[in-house]
């Protein structure tokens, strides 16, 4: 039954009509790698094939674009995933007793 003068918009008969809510795209955020100076330049490429599955090449640039710029982005994700994996290199890091910075912010 088409809407009839007793029916309120959004509702079709005595069937209440939700309206649907556009979907959004999740926000993004960078993972940052800083430079310091103390941990190795080794040490860094080995986090970005690690826990960025960047090959040695991709890892080497990223890495020499922190030595010069002073960081440099490892990757871009979900804010959880982000998070997860700047806890999982900080971890690393401490254990590895290298003063790495890493940090999510967003894109």
């Amino acid at each position: 039954m088409p809407n009839s003068p007793t029916n309120s918009p959004g509702e079709i008969g005595d069937v209440a009509v939700d309206s649907r809510h556009k979907t959004e795209i999740p926000r993004r955020f960078k993972v940052l790698l800083h430079n310091d100076d103390y941990t190795t330049m080794e040490f860094v490429i080995d986090v970005l094939r690690q826990f960025f599955h960047k090959t040695e090449p991709e890892a080497t640039h990223i890495m020499l674009t922190v030595h010069k710029k002073g960081r440099a982005v490892a990757g871009i994700y979900t804010r959880d995933i982000a998070e997860s994996k700047v806890a999982r290199v900080l971890k690393y890091a401490r254990e590895s007793k290298m003063p790495l910075l890493v940090t999510a912010e967003p894109e």
